[in-house]
């Protein structure tokens, strides 16, 4: 009898398992995305500064007093000095060229020709109408490579909160729509998961003879401006920068 009875309540709950599944399945995945334009408040400048010469201190020196003159203009010109930091230093000794019919003993007893030291100011300018000027100023000033220019805005989470629900409306609306042509409805959401980009513009170049002059070109084509000048002589444009977001959603069918 309880053979039976266990048996009969297998029976009963079997039927049940193949309408769970299917009801399990009813949903739709769908994915939303949204771009919101903003003017950048904050530019991250990477400016180097190199020096040649036979003397290792000599070439120490010169070096040094192009890294005072660049840091006493950003002084002069109201840049905060916490905003400022050198944030590279190197001393490669340069030799000759062509050594094959050295011998070995002689190879490793060689002399440098001369002495190269680099160094990088990391400089973040939160003025951005002062940008112009003190690019060109830097290279007045000791000055000799731009390695970088990022332009950034401060209130990134802001605008990823706000790209971030606009991408989940979109994913609503494009259920929605879905659901609709089938005949049925959208119901509440199962899963999401949502990732981010933008939210600057960089431009880079290395040690280089033209790679201060070559980088600025580059900054003034991206952003929209033009070597004549504007109206107040400004000959570079900070335009926008992108913030994205994309959500994916897996919403129940009702």
């Amino acid at each position: 009898m309880k053979y039976r009875l266990l048996f009969a309540l297998a029976l009963a709950v079997l039927p049940a398992l193949p309408a769970f599944a299917q009801k399990a399945n009813r949903n739709i995945s769908v994915s939303g995305s949204a771009e919101i334009k903003v003017a950048p408040d904050e530019i991250l400048l990477n400016v180097g500064v190199e020096s040649r010469h036979p003397k290792l201190d000599q070439a120490k020196r010169l070096n040094d007093e192009s890294v005072a003159a660049a840091l006493a203009f950003l002084r002069r010109s109201g840049v905060p000095d916490k905003d400022v930091q050198t944030d590279f230093i190197s001393i490669e000794p340069d030799y000759e060229r062509d050594n094959s019919n050295r011998t070995a003993l002689e190879r490793s007893t060689r002399v440098p020709l001369l002495y190269i030291v680099r160094k990088s100011i990391g400089i973040k300018v939160t003025r951005v109408a002062d940008f112009d000027a003190l690019l060109t100023g830097l290279l007045e000033n000791g000055v000799q490579y731009i390695h970088g220019i990022e332009f950034r805005t401060s209130q990134l989470r802001k605008h990823r909160d706000a790209a971030r629900a606009l991408a989940i409306r979109a994913a609503k609306e494009k259920a929605d729509a879905l659901t609709s042509e089938l005949g049925v409805r959208r119901g509440p959401a199962q899963s999401i998961s949502e990732s981010y980009s933008g939210g600057w513009w960089r431009s880079a170049a290395g040690w280089g003879n033209s790679g201060g002059q070559q980088l600025m070109q580059n900054v003034m084509q991206n952003g929209g401006g033009s070597s004549d000048g504007g109206e107040d002589g400004a000959t570079s444009a900070v335009g926008q920068i992108s913030v994205n977001a994309s959500v994916n959603v897996t919403f129940e069918i009702e």
